[in-house]
């Protein structure tokens, strides 16, 4: 079902790309003067050059950041302290693990991923990629027709694993898995709770094992389906439609149920929306996320590693055979710069480099979550001399909330005020957006005179 969602993502994108000629697709190249395609094939610089870039269909290989290998651990996401909007991450995965499109809420110790009337919901993805290994994370799930909470991989070719689940359904959650963005109905298989439990009031377990020869999802630790990668050969394509190269993790919660959907994503999420629903606190559909865990896998035999930094492509056929592990990690100086000329806009001499047109410096929308047929643009302030968008490639994690919460003790939680902290998007599109991809574009030449 993501592949529907992104589907009418790109055709949301192409209505807004057209007229400045700046879309990507098979055949179709992004332009030198945006030349990174963003996961919903539309063309920019900056954020569109790092998570989500996809080098099959950018200006070139290297226009796109490479990107930070993976990283074992256990994190808590029980604030905001490692969390930065896409508008201020400029690719330092060393200092920063998670950025935020929408609005993330700390709640006890966990975070809140909300979705309000008007908005396209909220998205968490790691700063840092993984290339095989096991991934957990522990959560419960929102509830409500047309709302759906997802915890998926994604790589930049759009090869992806998913664990989502619809709102109608808090039972099950729907497993399913593609190859660089082809969809394969019969991928996906339903997956009960066990026990008798269910998604939402309990916080349950959810893990992702992806090796190279098989993939396993399982729920509190009971392995539930299985899939080989020997059973994905397709004849025609001559390869194996296995998710098979570095991808992001992703959470978010997403509204399937908006009325500017397809029909069969409405119906498949059981419904349009209910925006006056029993199961919105303070005007807010939400899930709720404890802590993701990573366990890195080894990466395949006969892959050239020439460092341990950054996953790199080196052809566009975008396969696991293609990518190789370097020390070559790439920092941008601003929203402004892009992987072939990533020290634009950090400093004055860098200056003469910066592009003379308008351009799309922030994709955005849900990957799996909200396809539309509406995209908002806005203006944010010229970047500084020492970075874009509030952050330049010194930027360290943290920053002001932009929301602060006081618990009751009954699930319920309260908004504070601020629009530009760490747990907000690029104000004021996201909140207005009414489809699934918005961006931020800059009438640079105005700009430059400020």
């Amino acid at each position: 079902m993501v592949r529907n969602v992104l589907a009418a993502a790109l055709a949301a994108a192409a209505l807004f790309g057209a007229a400045l000629g700046q879309t990507c697709a098979a055949g179709q190249l992004c332009p030198a003067d945006a030349p990174c395609c963003g996961l919903y094939g539309d063309c920019g610089v900056g954020a569109f050059c790092l998570g989500g870039c996809d080098i099959r269909y950018s200006h070139e290989i290297e226009s796109c950041v490479t990107a930070p290998t993976c990283k074992s651990g256990t994190y808590k996401l029980n604030s905001l302290n490692d969390v930065q909007t896409i508008d201020r991450y400029l690719g330092d995965a060393s200092k920063i693990n998670w950025q935020s499109q929408g609005k993330p809420v700390v709640y006890e110790d966990s975070l809140l991923l909300t979705m309000a009337q008007g908005t396209v919901g909220t998205l968490l993805s790691s700063t840092f990629y993984v290339w095989y290994g096991k991934i957990c994370a522990k959560m419960t799930t929102s509830q409500g027709k047309g709302v759906v909470t997802a915890f998926i991989m994604m790589s930049d070719v759009q090869d992806e694993i998913d664990f989502e689940f619809v709102g109608i359904n808090i039972a099950q959650g729907q497993s399913n898995y593609y190859s660089q963005g082809v969809t394969v109905y019969t991928n996906v298989e339903n997956l009960t709770v066990p026990n008798g439990g269910n998604t939402v009031e309990k916080v349950h377990e959810y893990c992702i094992d992806w090796q190279q020869d098989d993939l396993t999802w399982s729920i509190d630790g009971d392995d539930l389906r299985t899939v080989k990668r020997s059973d994905t050969w397709n004849a025609t394509s001559k390869r194996f439609d296995y998710p098979q190269t570095p991808s992001r993790i992703m959470l978010s919660l997403w509204p399937a149920g908006l009325p500017s959907n397809e029909k069969g994503t409405v119906d498949w999420a059981g419904g349009e929306i209910d925006w006056n629903s029993k199961y919105m606190q303070n005007g807010y559909y939400y899930a709720m996320v404890k802590e993701v865990t990573v366990d890195c896998g080894d990466i395949p035999q006969g892959i050239v590693k020439k460092g341990n930094k950054a996953y790199k492509y080196t052809n566009r056929a975008g396969t696991n055979n293609t990518v190789e592990v370097t020390d070559e990690l790439v920092i941008l100086g601003s929203l402004y710069a892009d992987g072939e000329n990533p020290a634009v806009g950090a400093s004055t001499a860098a200056s003469s480099l910066m592009p003379t047109k308008s351009v799309a410096l922030v994709p955005g929308g849900n990957p799996g979550g909200g396809g539309g047929n509406k995209v908002e643009s806005t203006a944010i302030p010229a970047a500084s001399s020492g970075g874009g968008g509030g952050g330049g490639s010194s930027q360290t994690a943290g920053g002001n909330p932009a929301a602060s919460q006081t618990s009751s003790g009954d699930n319920s939680f309260s908004q504070g005020g601020g629009s530009t902290g760490t747990g907000s998007s690029v104000e004021p599109s996201l909140r207005k957006v009414g489809g699934s991809v918005f961006a931020v574009v800059i009438a640079l030449l105005g700009l430059l005179v400020l």
